[in-house]
């Protein structure tokens, strides 16, 4: 069977397509390509121009589910959905580069940014496993601290260090470790999955830790849900943060030596002087 296609450099040839998927788009005979695409925080209007375009296009759009309701309004009503459940991110890397190799343009959502413990490294690594000599473009979104920063004022004006407490793929040994350093440095630091109803103790943990180096009247930012339906923000201090409800969705934004509240918001200074 042969059909008409568009190369990159927009001219029409004909092509066959289990060739094509032989030559895995070597020089450019193939339209087969992976995008991994940031959607930001959730609602349509922190999604950047490129990402909304990326899955517009797409013929097959990969992701968790959850992320998939997000822009299930913006998926061509012919492009192939296929979503599934957390933990199956390898899984969901393997299938996107099957379909690029039989010559379709994939996206593969992820939340917030692709590149913030996101799916972009996976895809990378699985596509080089494979020998799959594919395009792969890493479309950028808007992450959660930064949403987090927005909604609290200007926390992240100077150094931080965004800190995953989750301790599914990184021991919580090393994760320790680099709470201490943070702290120790006095970088403003963001804490990403920091409880979940089975999962309190690295909260705990990390309270302790952050307690040992900061004042315990640091101000606190906490940001549940960033970005979405529902979003709510609070600003408190290190000492009664474990009073506030955090889960998975929230984004914790613990201030430096220097952050203080102005009229009701986070500001961490640059170091300008304001005072002339």
């Amino acid at each position: 069977m042969r059909t008409s296609s568009i190369n990159n450099c927009g001219k029409k040839r004909e092509v066959n397509p289990e060739k094509d998927e032989n030559e895995r788009c070597n020089g450019g005979h193939s339209r087969g390509r992976i995008s991994v695409v940031g959607i930001g925080p959730g609602a349509l209007e922190h999604m950047t121009p490129k990402a909304k375009q990326e899955i517009e296009r797409a013929d097959v759009v990969v992701g968790y589910a959850t992320y998939m309701k997000l822009v299930r309004s913006i998926v061509k009503p012919d492009t192939e959905v296929i979503s599934g459940r957390m933990g199956r991110e390898v899984e969901r890397a393997r299938v996107a580069v099957l379909y690029a190799l039989k010559n379709k343009r994939v996206v593969v959502v992820s939340s917030g940014d692709a590149g913030v413990y996101g799916m972009a490294g996976v895809v990378l690594e699985i596509a080089a496993l494979e020998n799959a000599e594919v395009p792969i473009e890493i479309v950028p979104g808007v992450t959660a601290a930064t949403v987090a920063a927005a909604k609290l004022g200007a926390p992240l004006v100077s150094d931080f260090a965004v800190i995953s407490l989750s301790d599914l793929l990184t021991p919580w040994s090393v994760i320790e470790k680099r709470l201490e350093a943070a702290a120790e440095a006095d970088f403003v630091i963001v804490l990403y999955n920091p409880q979940s109803p089975g999962r309190t103790e690295p909260l705990t943990k990390a309270h302790e830790i952050l307690l040992k180096h900061r004042r315990a009247e640091t101000p606190v930012g906490i940001v549940r849900l960033a970005g979405r339906d529902g979003e709510e923000a609070v600003v408190t201090t290190l000492k009664a943060m474990v009073d506030a409800e955090i889960d998975m969705v929230t984004t914790v934004v613990v201030g430096n030596s220097t952050t203080r509240v102005v009229n009701g918001r986070m500001v961490t200074p640059r170091g300008y002087d304001v005072s002339k």
